[in-house]
């Protein structure tokens, strides 16, 4: 059976790869953090990010490198990849909003949406089931929305005050931005050529009622890898679901 949404689904992505990485020295003293291997998986971040959009219907990937981009560039080169890459550097920096349109300007398909994942993010659900939910609300931008598990334990307690319960590592109670994004194909053109789009155009879409929040489906794994803990957690997680 023809899915008649599919030729409305984005095949082109954009990975943000730009970042220092300062946090997860000194795995990043000589690659970005995008080249960072999840303990036990053989694989980089970036690896994984390629074979999930690819699985997700994705042919073109424009990666945006700053912080050893060579190193990065030469892992691409020497490996067989599922989708077609292409590496852009910013002459000089442009901010996180200003990256973002530098890297949608290489983009096979300007008129077409895309995808966009900041180059940190280890995670799998459904890219399809989000690109429609984007087109169901004829939203501008869709954030995928996470609610990653806070690092402490939380005390449950009752109205006069005695503790009643003890709860490890217990889910958040706010979604927070994800990290990965379905964007329509105007909104390269949102983007502020300079600048922090979060600061600029992703309230102005919030007021207009054309950003979306996509809630990650229940039991997808998602997290962000920021830091050696990170990465220590994340392969117990994998190893957990024998991924």
């Amino acid at each position: 059976m023809t899915d008649p949404n599919a030729a409305s689904r984005p095949v082109q992505a954009v990975i943000l790869a730009g970042g220092q990485g300062s946090r997860l020295r000194p795995y990043t003293d000589d690659r970005p953090k995008p080249m960072v291997e999840i303990p036990g998986t053989g694989t980089p971040i970036i690896g994984h990010q390629l074979a999930w959009l690819a699985e997700e219907g994705v042919t073109d990937v424009v990666v945006s490198c700053g912080h050893l981009a060579d190193v990065l560039q030469r892992w691409l080169d020497s490996t067989d990849l599922p989708v077609h890459v292409k590496t852009v550097v910013e002459a000089e920096p442009l901010g996180r909003g200003g990256g973002l349109r530098y890297a949608a300007e290489h983009l096979p398909h300007p008129d077409r949406p895309w995808y966009a994942t900041n180059g940190d993010i280890w995670t799998r659900f459904s890219l399809r089931d989000m690109a429609d939910f984007h087109a169901e609300r004829g939203a501008a931008a869709t954030l995928a929305l996470a609610r990653p598990r806070i690092p402490w334990g939380a005390v449950k307690t009752d109205g006069f005050g005695h503790v009643t319960d003890f709860i490890e590592a217990p889910p958040s109670t706010f979604e927070i931005n994800a990290g990965v994004y379905v964007f329509s194909a105007e909104f390269a053109k949102m983007l502020p050529e300079r600048g922090d789009h979060e600061r600029t155009t992703f309230p102005r879409l919030a007021r207009e009622r054309r950003l979306a929040g996509f809630p990650l489906p229940q039991g997808a794994y998602w997290r962000a890898i920021d830091t050696a803990k990170d990465l220590t957690e994340a392969a117990k997680e994998l190893a957990a679901l024998g991924r």
